[in-house]
């Protein structure tokens, strides 16, 4: 078995690849075949019958929409909260262990192909140098670094084990933040959803907005955070 580990890494960015594109086709699938009419129906038919493996795979992608999702489910009943908490950590740690072994086992290729992300592979592997495990922990709340990070670390000879252990209870931590709130405010979340689904006119141009601004505070913020230490370095 473990032979068979072995042999398998160096192509983990492949089968993570392939099998994204067969849940993604599988889900795709299932929404046409639902027994239910209309297309919100369909999904919340879907989520009733995925929900948790669908959250695993959006934690595995690292999508806040997917937690924001299992909390309102959570709320309403149709997904039991500390089951939901689990089952998004266990994503978020699955999708960046895949990236840690893209890097620790494609190095050359990762570097080869990802030429254009140097400086942030640079950016990672000071802080990586400077503050350490913390790095690890809070790279999930870092826009546009979360790939780049686990990546850049698996190219180093970071022990595999203590970034397992530590990406874990990051997850974890990641999902609870996530999912908790959205589930305690659900009723108040609802009354705003529904609001928008009847007045979506008016909806989009506000989520465009504020979304964009949340985009654009982080983007700003860390390039500002990745200019004062390569000064700095």
């Amino acid at each position: 078995m473990r032979e068979l580990f072995r042999k398998i890494q160096p192509y983990t960015g492949k089968i993570f690849a392939i099998f994204l594109v067969l849940f993604i086709s599988f889900l795709a699938y299932s929404l046409y075949q639902a027994p239910v009419i209309g297309i919100d129906e369909k999904f919340a038919y879907l989520l009733r019958q995925y929900g948790y493996i669908i959250l695993f795979v959006w934690g595995m992608l690292e999508g806040e929409a997917g937690l924001i999702m299992a909390g309102l489910l959570a709320h309403t009943g149709d997904m039991n909260l500390y089951l939901a908490i689990f089952v998004a950590g266990l994503g978020g740690f699955a999708g960046d262990q895949v990236y840690f072994y893209i890097g620790r086992f494609n190095k050359d290729s990762v570097l080869k192909r990802l030429r254009g992300q140097r400086r942030k592979f640079a950016f990672a592997h000071l802080l990586l140098k400077k503050h350490g495990w913390p790095i690890i922990f809070t790279q999930r709340y870092m826009y546009g670094m979360r790939t780049i990070i686990p990546i850049s670390i698996g190219i180093t000879r970071y022990d595999a084990r203590k970034f397992a252990v530590i990406n874990l209870i990051s997850a974890w931590c990641w999902a609870a933040i996530t999912i908790v709130p959205v589930w305690y405010f659900g009723e108040q979340i609802m009354i705003v959803l529904h609001w928008a689904k009847a007045h979506w006119y008016l909806a989009i141009p506000l989520v465009i907005i504020f979304g964009g601004g949340i985009i654009y505070y982080f983007n700003k913020a860390t390039k500002k955070i990745e200019k004062r230490m390569m000064n700095e370095n």
